[in-house]
């Protein structure tokens, strides 16, 4: 078993986190799915189909979510999954992240968590003009 991993973002930034990553790594070592969250989608629709998922993946080792940004629909409804067992979410979702979580399979929930969200953050930097 290993943790499931849901990617729950605006239009198709999932899929492609996805697609590229597994292409960058020539494999998909987790149990991934991604969630397309669209303007015109019924919300508790999507609530519903996430939670589809959610059962989907969820083998006992529980769910890391991640999402493209916080406060926006795909956050709240992954918020709204946190009641359903072993479920972290983290938004903000970059390849760093991704990549992270694909290279880490066999880390526990929290320990996978912990290593997403330090890729986000050490994945993101400044780049500057050297000096002539």
């Amino acid at each position: 078993m290993s943790v499931g991993l849901l990617l729950i973002c605006h239009n198709q930034i999932g899929h492609e986190l996805l697609e590229t990553a597994t292409d960058m790594l020539n494999r998909c070592p987790l149990n991934v799915r991604h969630l397309p969250v669209y303007q015109d989608d019924d919300p508790m629709d999507l609530l519903a189909r996430a939670r589809r998922k959610l059962q989907e993946l969820d083998t006992g080792d529980g769910v890391l979510i991640l999402t493209d940004m916080y406060g926006s629909t795909p956050s709240n409804i992954a918020h709204r999954l946190m009641d359903a067992g072993e479920v972290r979410v983290l938004s903000g979702a970059n390849l760093p992240m991704l990549v992270r979580a694909l290279n880490y399979p066999e880390l526990c929930l929290n320990e996978m968590t912990e290593k997403v969200l330090s890729g986000g953050r050490e994945g993101i930097l400044e780049g500057k003009v050297r000096d002539a």
